[in-house]
């Protein structure tokens, strides 16, 4: 007998199990080391962008869309929402009531990263856009925020919840173009790489990067169908559907 899935997965698909494996990783180590688990996340996002580089390389696989929502609620669903709940446990305590808040908070984030990454694959998958903040920037910026020095629980939880709603918001976001995603991943490598360099510079490089796209990509970011300059207009395409 040989394992269902030879034949069946590629290249790319192995890159979307990476993140995945990722991102329990960073869930494992919230409560023991919160910043390795920001650094992990971070580092999932890179392995999020590389399958779909892969993919637009050497081709995708029918499973590579459903892979890759399954891979993005563990990384970007589950481990940032444990992380917040282990820093704000650890600062504010485990009583029961208040409990129950550190409790809800991150559960609402984590119900609608599932909820709109079932939107995503159903209607936005085909389209260069998407419909509410994408759960790979929701986790990114929760990351980059512990590793640009704003520990504290009570902003991390105000974001969890900010983030909570704006996933599940009809508000547009355009893909990235490819030299920008290629921008993103490399201020994510070195972020995550050398976060306390000169007074944290890469990562609140990136949270800057992070944030412009946030609140400007909605008004000043639209592709109008134009590709990438100096590209195809296909080759910008992601056949793995990046949400």
């Amino acid at each position: 007998m040989r394992p269902r899935f030879v034949g069946r997965v590629g290249l790319a698909d192995a890159a979307t199990l990476g993140n995945a494996v990722l991102g329990f990783a960073a869930a494992a180590t919230a409560v023991l080391d919160p910043g390795l688990a920001a650094r992990l996340l971070l580092l999932a996002g890179i392995a999020d962008g590389l399958d779909g580089v892969i993919a637009r390389a050497r081709g995708g696989s029918p499973v590579g869309e459903q892979l890759d929502s399954l891979a993005d609620v563990a990384s970007f669903g589950v481990a940032p929402a444990l992380l917040v709940f282990a820093v704000a446990s650890a600062q504010f305590g485990t009583e029961p009531p208040l409990l129950v808040a550190l409790v809800l908070v991150p559960g609402l984030y984590v119900a609608s990263a599932v909820l709109r990454l079932g939107l995503y694959t159903v209607y936005d998958s085909d389209d260069r856009h998407t419909e509410g903040v994408q759960t790979t920037l929701a986790a990114a910026i929760i990351a980059t925020l512990y590793l640009a020095g704003v520990t504290d629980a009570r902003v991390l939880l105000a974001a969890t919840a900010v983030f909570a709603y704006l996933m599940v918001t009809d508000v547009g976001y355009p893909e990235l173009f490819v030299r920008d995603q290629l921008v993103m991943g490399a201020l994510q490598a070195l972020a995550l790489l050398a976060p306390t360099v000169a007074m944290r510079a890469f990562p609140r490089a990136l949270l800057l990067a992070e944030a412009a796209y946030l609140l400007l990509a909605p008004r000043f970011y639209w592709r109008d169908g134009a590709g990438d300059p100096g590209r195809p207009a296909a080759a910008d395409a992601d056949p793995e559907g990046k949400p």
